[in-house]
């Protein structure tokens, strides 16, 4: 029995009626990039963030360089990065000519660690961005107090948390913009790539509006040097239906979540996601580490179960950072993660009889191993 990391027809299929008259409807429309589809859904995920405004761009790693743009942050300037993240948000800051500068991660939840942030500080820092990595809420109360104490701006990477509530409050609202990816395979996951910015600020989302569409409100009238990044009308017309589902999948997810945690827990060497009491995960990802990584992967993947590395290689490792002279051990904590970390299947679509043979797989596996 094979089970997929993810299942990426199966939305489509549930909505398959609703998500064809939508393609209809754009297609009859004869209107595709910046009508009616786009500025609908703005309005609809701006009210489901808790947020007054949502801007569609094209993609998340682009809803994170606009913000920046936007708050004039740039060259000469620093923005405190989480060490532990996909590399999309350290080049976000890197296109915007600022330096990131990573803090590394809580060793229970992944996310920043916000006890570190403040050392971190410097007379050119300019902003925070706090990941909620795998639909896990950073500590926001936490990273307000230091960005207010320190004036500096708060950002949002809410790339993998769609609809996850932080002390009862949705994420993409509790900083001063938040940048969502709706990559297909996320859990409001477009049919191709998308993006958007959430933010209360009517002058920051106005600014947005500007950059996203060659700096221009008026065609051929630039006011500024802007950018090519805007959320298709198809792709928007898509995403206001998924929208409708999106807490019950989320719900779903957490289900799953929960089924894996007390089915796993006996597992020897097995370290499970942990969910800080003020959190409201959407399980973007089911992330366990174990020691021996490495094997229990090359095990998954011979008994037909998919499994993923989020992430093998940290930012600072990278090619595309080895000019800032990076070296191996400064990031130890990251480092280790990395080394550890194994992504389960996870989706609102996969089956009570999947799931069992995952759970099978790991505890059989577990056993032999001793």
């Amino acid at each position: 029995m094979k089970v997929p990391f993810l299942d990426l027809k199966a939305p489509y299929l549930e909505l398959k009626e609703e998500l064809d008259a939508a393609y209809q409807r754009v297609m009859e429309s004869g209107w595709y990039i910046l009508g009616q589809e786009v500025e609908a859904f703005e309005e609809e995920f701006a009210v489901y963030c808790e947020t007054k405004y949502c801007v569609g761009v094209g993609n998340g790693l682009e809803s994170l360089h606009l913000i920046l743009r936007a708050m004039e942050i740039g060259a000469g300037d620093e923005v405190i990065v989480p060490a532990n993240t996909y590399i999309a948000t350290w080049l976000a800051v890197s296109y915007a000519g600022a330096i990131p500068v990573a803090v590394e991660p809580d060793i229970n939840t992944y996310n920043i660690d916000c006890k570190k942030i403040e050392a971190a500080i410097t007379s050119r820092t300019k902003a925070i961005i706090a990941v909620h990595l795998y639909g896990q809420p950073a500590d926001m109360d936490f990273i307000n107090e230091i960005a207010s104490r320190h004036n500096l701006k708060v950002i949002e990477d809410a790339a993998q948390a769609h609809g996850a509530r932080y002390k009862n409050r949705r994420v993409g609202s509790l900083g001063d913009a938040a940048g969502f990816s709706f990559y297909p395979g996320k859990n409001l996951g477009a049919f191709g790539d998308g993006g958007a910015v959430t933010t209360s600020d009517a002058n920051l989302a106005d600014k947005i509006r500007l950059l996203r569409n060659y700096g221009s409100r008026v065609k051929y009238e630039n006011e500024v040097k802007g950018f090519n990044s805007r959320l298709d009308e198809l792709q928007a017309a898509f995403l206001r239906v998924k929208l409708t589902k999106l807490d019950e999948w989320n719900e779903r997810r957490k289900q799953i979540a929960i089924y894996y945690l007390q089915s796993l827990q006996e597992v020897v060497d097995l370290k499970l996601p942990y969910v800080s009491e003020w959190a409201e995960p959407v399980w973007h990802l089911f992330v366990i580490t174990h020691p021996q990584r490495d094997n229990l992967k090359n095990h998954l993947d011979t008994s037909g179960i998919g499994s993923l590395i989020h992430y093998p290689i940290p930012p600072h490792l990278s090619k595309a950072y080895i000019d800032n002279e990076w070296t191996r051990g400064v990031l130890t904590i990251t480092e280790n993660i990395s080394t550890r970390i194994i992504s389960l299947p996870m989706g609102s679509h996969i089956s009570n009889k999947l799931l069992d043979r995952v759970i099978e797989v790991l505890q059989k596996w577990a056993s032999s191993s001793k």
